[in-house]
């Protein structure tokens, strides 16, 4: 990036004996030959990464990056560091083939086991052969499936039964009686009743197949639904980082529900349509087999434009899937915010975000559409023009006598069914791309891996006291290096508090604790023993965790407390919130304790939802308590309110506490500064203060603008 932290193109390299530089914006290069006092520093922060160039006089070059490009400037450092030394010692400079891709040779860190490049993912169209994979859950349900086809195959049978008595009623009745020849009655009855029983017959069947097949259906659905958001919520908060809300929402809800719908209404269609058109051709071929040839010459040529329209569906569709999540984005960003959206009067630009959204959905539709337009009038024209062959060639074998006209009506009949069925088999292309597609978002959920993993034997959590051991802990987000070499001992019963400036790593260290990462390096232990060997549930059961916004759920202010134990007594819950001091403004509410809470706690004050996030965090009685910067948001009247309310809450825990007002951590047994992602102090709130060092800069910098602010407000009364 420029001076101006504008994206721009620049470069830096190492050769054997220098270091060369083209500075964003510029066309000469810059070149600083290796010398005993040069030093190439690397540092990050707050989201931009820092490389300097510093030698005997001072500094000599500076650059700004993007920590996408992280990773390319830890391994310059270290190239150029290597170098350094050569030219110094005059040894030449080890190389690592273990630390150098053998496709690529691109240079790999020497934990990595893949590389980067190679591995890279590749985009793949989503298959048809993905609908297969819904078979797992189909399994349980196939003695019903079972019954259900068997019931279709005797309804399409049972569909075939007409076209074939209009033979004998042509030949034997209706020919005969334009010869002059008497009706007989009799045989009118037999082929009525027959044309009647079987209509019957085929409408029970197929109620029946349709009902059965339904239920299974809609039984898969809800078992897909329910097992991809089950696997969502053991997922890792890093997962939940790199998607939108909306695009979550939308594969849960309308993507299974399109495959349901597939499920239940358009296989079906599809599997009787292919029982229809295997049973016409076999009838066909038994009556006369040179007129089923031609009724049969239509079809490689609509397989054919099945074949070559397919992959335009398949991955026209998947398009549309990912453009319409565009569309529900915006609305899962803007609906939960739209006080912020009439705050700052937004309105008119987030209705132009959804009718740009809304226009780029519209014309991926209509180029989709170009092509599904022509497929299936295509379609529809070849086999009207099958029916016209069969017409010609069935009226010459008439009048050479080898069929009567009898057989050329059943004829008719069976590939106006065959060909309608060919049209309806077609037009299943466009859903079965579509379900695929749908298929393929939701198993990408499916398929993820939690980077959170269970242990394979879980250690059973009996009793926890509440020690905390960090051991050389590291913690890398991507290429950025957040966390490192971080050890600390956390005694039960002991407060610590966790200070430094934005981004130094202190909310990390916390997820760190709670599990929501793994360590990149190092380990955390809990009473000796490791976290990552005991159930993340039962782990996290003993963690109390009070953010700095808490969330609360649409529901009663009694259901938000009981949330970490739900089965929790009214008596519980009231003590809860007594010992919150949450108890007397949840009286005065209209309902008390039954009173609704909005979405996300709307109605209640800052204050109030913090009291609520304490009370429920006391409920469930943790060894363990987290506070987030617990007091940062709300004012010094509500402050101390909650610090009551925490007081109580941390008595006899072992607590870890982030706060923005370093006043409030004065209480704390123990005090740990981190700069960075590393631990540079470490000590009571009168001993960092007597040293003079990170911390008593930090408390001194947060006194001086307490102090103008104090100014300010005198100088306006």
């Amino acid at each position: 990036m420029d001076q101006q932290l504008r994206f721009s193109k620049g470069i830096i390299l190492v050769t054997e004996g220098r270091l060369l530089a083209r500075a964003p914006g510029e066309s000469q290069w810059q070149a600083w030959p290796f010398a005993k006092d040069l030093t190439l520093k690397h540092h990050d922060h707050a989201g931009v990464g820092h490389l300097e160039l510093v030698g005997g006089a001072g500094r000599l070059g500076a650059w700004r990056f993007t920590l996408g490009q992280n990773l390319a400037a830890i391994r310059l450092v270290e190239q150029f560091d290597a170098h350094l030394d050569s030219h110094a010692t005059g040894q030449p400079v080890l190389r690592d083939d273990k630390n150098v891709c053998p496709s690529c040779k691109a240079p790999l860190e020497p934990d990595q086991e893949e590389c980067p490049i190679c591995t890279k993912v590749v985009y793949t169209p989503p298959s048809t052969w993905t609908l297969f994979r819904l078979w797992r859950f189909a399994k349980p349900y196939k003695f019903q499936l079972g019954f259900g086809f068997a019931l279709m195959l005797l309804s399409t049978g049972a569909h075939m039964i007409p076209p074939y008595l209009t033979i004998p009623l042509m030949d034997n009745v209706l020919i005969p009686y334009q010869s002059g020849k008497p009706v007989d009655s009799s045989l009118v009855t037999l082929y009525m009743s027959g044309l009647v029983a079987s209509a019957v017959l085929a409408w029970i069947l197929g109620w029946g197949k349709t009902y059965v097949l339904a239920l299974v259906s809609e039984r898969i659905g809800a078992d897909l639904r329910t097992e991809t958001y089950d696997h969502l919520l053991r997922l890792s908060l890093e997962y939940f980082g790199g998607k939108r809300t909306g695009d979550l929402m939308s594969r849960i809800g309308s993507e299974s529900d399109r495959i349901c719908v597939f499920l239940s209404l358009h296989l079906l269609d599809f599997a009787s349509d292919c029982l229809m058109i295997i049973m016409t051709g076999v009838i066909l071929f038994s009556i006369d087999p040179w007129l089923a040839l031609f009724t049969l010459l239509p079809l490689p040529f609509i397989a054919w434009l099945i074949h070559i329209v397919r992959d335009r569906l398949r991955t026209g569709f998947e398009k549309i899937d990912r453009v319409w999540g565009e569309v529900t984005n915006v609305l899962a960003d803007t609906i939960p915010g739209i006080r912020v959206v009439k705050a700052f009067a937004q309105e008119s630009r987030e209705a132009s975000r959804f009718r740009t959204a809304n226009k780029h959905n519209l014309a991926v539709n209509d180029k989709l559409n170009k092509v599904w337009s022509l497929f299936s009038p295509t379609v529809s024209f070849l086999t009207e023009l099958g029916l016209l062959v069969i017409w010609v060639f069935g009226i010459y074998q008439v009048s050479k006598g080898h069929i009567t006209v009898g057989v050329l009506s059943a004829f008719i009949a069976y590939s106006s069914r065959f060909y309608g069925r060919l049209d309806s088999m077609s037009r299943i292309v466009s859903v079965t791309q579509k379900s695929a597609s749908a298929a393929k978002r939701i198993f990408d959920i499916l398929d993820h891996v939690s980077s959170v993993p269970e242990p394979t034997n879980p250690v059973k959590l009996a009793k926890v006291d509440g020690n905390i051991t960090l051991r050389e802990v590291g913690f890398r987000y991507g290429n950025r290096a957040v966390n490192r070499g971080i050890s600390l001992d956390i005694k039960a019963g002991e407060m610590v508090g966790l200070v430094g400036h934005s981004g130094s790593g202190k909310s990390t260290l916390v997820n760190l604790i709670c599990r929501f990462y793994d360590v990149s390096e190092g380990a955390i232990m809990l009473d000796g023993v490791d976290i990552r060997s005991f159930a993340v549930s039962d782990y996290r059961r003993n963690i109390g965790l009070v953010l700095q916004e808490p969330f609360l759920f649409f529901g009663t202010i009694a259901e938000n407390l009981a949330y970490g134990k739900p089965d929790a007594t009214r008596e519980e819950i009231i003590a809860a919130a007594r010992a919150a001091h949450a108890h007397e403004f949840i009286l005065r509410l209209p309902q008390g304790y039954d009173s609704m809470v909005g979405e996300r706690g709307q109605g209640l004050s800052g204050g109030e939802r913090q009291r609520i996030s304490i009370a429920r965090a006391l409920l469930i009685d943790p060894k363990i308590l987290i506070l987030d910067e617990a007091t940062s948001s709300v004012d010094s009247e509500t402050e101390k309110e909650i610090q009551r309310a925490l007081e109580n809450l941390v008595k006899g825990r072992t607590t870890i506490a982030i706060a923005h007002r370093l006043s409030t951590l004065q209480k704390a047994d123990r005090l740990v500064v981190l700069d960075r992602g590393v631990v540079v102090e470490e000590g009571g709130h009168d001993e960092l203060m007597a040293r003079e060092g990170a911390y008593y800069r930090l408390y001194q910098a947060q006194a001086r603008n307490v102090d103008t602010d104090l100014d300010d407000t005198a100088s306006k009364e």
